[in-house]
């Protein structure tokens, strides 16, 4: 919903405005969808690259690897999902539909894909 202007425009009814205020709250639940996906990428590093080599009593430094892997997902949904929801407050304020592009959920998949067969073949090995 762009906003209105003051000289030529109406101000907006209560309608609009709760419109406005339940996407906004809206985009910020996305936001935070981010964040805690991020989080369980964040103990997926972790319990890959410093507790599974010990579980397992093998070399760290595949699982040291895997679990930078793990970390970077983090902060690429850490960071991305800060500028997604830059993106989808300024598309409330100019009433746009901005859908995530394709080519990031793509990203994201893969890498998700590939960070999970290397540790299912990696664990996996080891039993």
């Amino acid at each position: 919903m762009a906003q209105p202007d003051p000289v030529t425009e109406p101000a907006p009814t209560a309608a609009q405005v709760d419109v406005w205020q339940r996407t906004s709250m809206a985009a910020e639940r996305t936001w935070l969808a981010w964040w805690r996906t991020a989080l369980t990428a964040t103990a997926g590093a972790l319990a890959i690259g410093r507790f599974a080599p010990e579980l397992l009593d093998v070399a760290p430094w595949p699982y040291i690897v895997l679990g930078c892997g793990y970390a970077a997902l983090a902060l690429g949904l850490l960071v991305y999902g800060a500028r997604r929801q830059r993106e989808l407050e300024r598309s409330i304020l100019d009433g746009v539909h901005a859908p995530l592009p394709f080519r990031w959920v793509a990203s994201f998949t893969i890498g998700g894909v590939l960070l999970v067969a290397t540790t299912v073949v990696l664990v996996g090995a080891q039993i």
